[in-house]
């Protein structure tokens, strides 16, 4: 008998019981430093940006400023997130590669700067600051909007594969 690991489904995932699944934090330190992250968790047990907004603040009714950090709740939702950090202009996200959704054609290939796609599967962390023993399930894609975010893409090009938009 086979044991089959399950990956994530990504942060909203029924299976997994949870919406919160952390970025891992070599990624953040790597591409930053960021000024904002509005899709924080509650608590969290590293920054990720300077200042950072949470559920409770509610990250697309509030102000952004700076560069922005932002690794939006899966789903649906997250064609929001990526609309307000298109509006921005300043700043990287980190999302699922599904790039044959609508969301990825009406705000990613049509608005980003550089996506890069991982090689391999994210290894995503819990609120509890420990690593996922299940890889994401999917693969990962960092989306660059404004050109500081492209060099920051550049100089971790190592990770996977740049695409200049």
């Amino acid at each position: 008998m086979s044991t089959r690991v399950v990956g994530m489904g990504g942060h909203q995932s029924a299976r997994m019981l949870k919406d919160e699944w952390l970025t891992p934090p070599e990624i953040v330190h790597d591409l930053g430093p960021f000024d904002l992250d509005p899709c924080s968790p509650v608590n969290r047990p590293w920054d990720t940006a300077k200042q950072h907004y949470s559920v409770l603040d509610n990250g697309l009714e509030q102000e952004w400023l700076g560069r922005i950090w932002l690794n939006p709740p899966y789903g649906r939702e997250a064609s929001e997130w990526l609309q307000r950090l298109w509006i921005h202009g300043n700043g990287i996200a980190l999302i699922f590669a599904r790039t044959e959704t609508e969301m990825f054609f009406d705000h990613v290939w049509t608005k980003a700067d550089a996506l890069l796609f991982f090689k391999g599967r994210l290894y995503f962390h819990h609120v509890d600051g420990s690593r996922a023993s299940a890889n994401a399930g999917a693969p990962s894609v960092l989306i660059a909007y404004g050109p500081d975010n492209v060099k920051a893409l550049e100089r971790v090009k190592h990770w996977g594969k740049l695409i200049k938009l």
